[in-house]
């Protein structure tokens, strides 16, 4: 029964990133609100196919890419969190992804993780004002120009 009233008191933090899912920044993110309080951490990774695979199976090239980000970016993100952070794939339009996720579980606050401004998709999209629309606190974590993305790109 403590357990239960422990879990119901921890906040349940949604974080989505792709290319910026293993960055240092995130992973800070992660770590400060953990901090905070108790909180338990669900990494969302949008698809995002790329180069011919879009032409040839986009969904499946979508899929296998997000799987490896996930496999990379969870064991840090756990360890930044000091538990383990579950972790799942998305629709490729990641607002629409967001909005499954908050409409199938509970969610008390979202962390977004976005490449720099000059060359973040999202942020063209205008995902985190579109996000903030929810109703939930938001955090915009902004990867530094430096750091490339997960396959060196």
């Amino acid at each position: 029964m403590a357990n239960e009233a422990t879990m119901a008191d921890e906040a349940r933090v949604l974080v989505v990133a792709h290319q910026t899912a293993s960055t240092d920044g995130l992973r800070e993110a992660v770590r400060q609100r953990a901090r905070r309080g108790p909180a338990r951490f669900h990494l969302l990774v949008p698809q995002q196919p790329a180069g011919l695979h879009r032409v040839v199976d986009p969904e499946e090239a979508g899929r296998e890419q997000a799987r490896r980000v996930l496999e990379e970016a969870l064991p840090a993100l756990s360890q930044a969190a000091g538990q383990e952070v579950t972790g799942g794939i998305g629709d490729d339009d990641p607002m629409a992804a967001i909005e499954a996720a908050v409409s199938l579980e509970h969610y008390d606050e979202l962390i977004i993780s976005t490449l720099p401004s000059r060359l973040s998709r999202w942020l063209k999209l205008d995902l985190v004002s579109k996000a903030r629309g929810l109703g939930l606190p938001v955090t915009h974590v902004e990867a530094a120009e430096q750091q490339g993305t997960p396959d060196g790109r």
